[in-house]
């Protein structure tokens, strides 16, 4: 099971983290575990290449773990920008979670 751990301030997402494997289907072949990595990163390229922030970033491919966190400050650009990149990307994780809930588990933690 993959667990996501989306976290939100302001009603902002600023941090995100996968963990594990969906293990919905063989490694290789496993379509829902592509889904929610094709989802995430998708988000990660537009956070770098179209918002152009600096992302800490934590992962290892192997253990299917992936974490990043946005700066603190962005200009009001970047936040529009963030928030549309982060709030698409939840859309599409609730989506696949909707069908999927025995292979993902989501939370959205508001601090």
């Amino acid at each position: 099971m993959t667990k996501v751990n989306i976290f939100r301030k302001d009603n902002k997402i600023f941090e995100v983290e996968c963990d594990g494997h969906t293990n919905y289907g063989e490694k290789g072949e496993d379509i829902v575990c592509a889904s929610l990595s094709s989802i995430v990163q998708t988000a990660v390229l537009g956070l770098l290449m179209i918002a152009e922030l600096e992302l800490e970033m934590k992962r290892d491919d192997e253990q299917g773990y992936l974490k990043f966190t946005l700066p603190e400050k962005l200009d009001d650009r970047q936040e529009i920008q963030a928030s549309a990149i982060l709030d698409t990307m939840l859309c599409g994780i609730s989506d696949l979670y909707e069908s999927f809930s025995d292979y993902i588990e989501l939370e959205v933690k508001n601090l």
